[in-house]
């Protein structure tokens, strides 16, 4: 039985390296991949998941209004889909999370979705906060800060400077972004 995977953490945890890491395990043994990533987040290519150890894989994109459930539908006529992967999913809508319910309980397929929880001012996103609701698996992965305490927030940075105001969503890497302990988010500490 499929089953919806919601796999979340911080920024720099290694989940776009885990998500290429199932694509090519699924498709060694035969198996056709469907791979998505929202296209706000176009930081290495439009249509292009990239690890920060330099990985990438083609994907497709995925805007607002796109339904993800009538692609994947179109997709399967093509040649039959045996899982969905979707990247950066804290940029999905609340309707394309309600469509990749519908993958797994009407198609059987299971489909495995990699994101960031909370943002910079330590509020959920759209597409997490959907992911926790729907999700039949919710699994973290795991990072350090600097002090080698667990990370579980991300700070933004600008010009230098902790900051926790401004718009949730602006796409970044590590010149923009921090994970940090929740002792030194709250401190607002970035290094020792």
């Amino acid at each position: 039985m499929a089953q919806l995977y919601y796999r979340y953490s911080t920024m720099n945890a290694g989940k776009s390296i885990e998500l290429i890491k199932v694509a090519y395990n699924y498709e060694e043994r035969g198996k056709r991949v469907l791979t998505l990533v929202p296209s706000v987040d176009d930081r290495y290519g439009a249509g292009v998941i990239t690890s920060r150890i330099g990985i990438q894989r083609e994907a497709i994109m995925v805007a607002d209004d796109t339904n993800i459930l009538e692609l994947f539908l179109s997709e399967n006529t093509k040649q039959k889909v045996d899982c969905v992967l979707v990247d950066e999913c804290q940029f999905l809508k609340k309707h394309h999370v309600q469509e990749l319910v519908e993958i797994v309980d009407s198609c059987d397929v299971p489909v495995l979705a990699y994101g960031l929880k909370n943002d910079f001012r330590n509020e959920l996103f759209e597409g997490s906060y959907y992911m926790l609701v729907y999700a039949d698996k919710i699994e973290e992965i795991k990072t350090i800060c600097w002090c080698g305490r667990k990370a579980t927030m991300v700070a933004r940075i600008v010009d230098g400077k902790f900051v926790k105001q401004g718009e949730q969503v602006v796409v970044g890497g590590n010149d923009m972004y921090v994970s940090l302990c929740r002792k030194h988010y709250n401190d607002g500490r970035l290094e020792p």
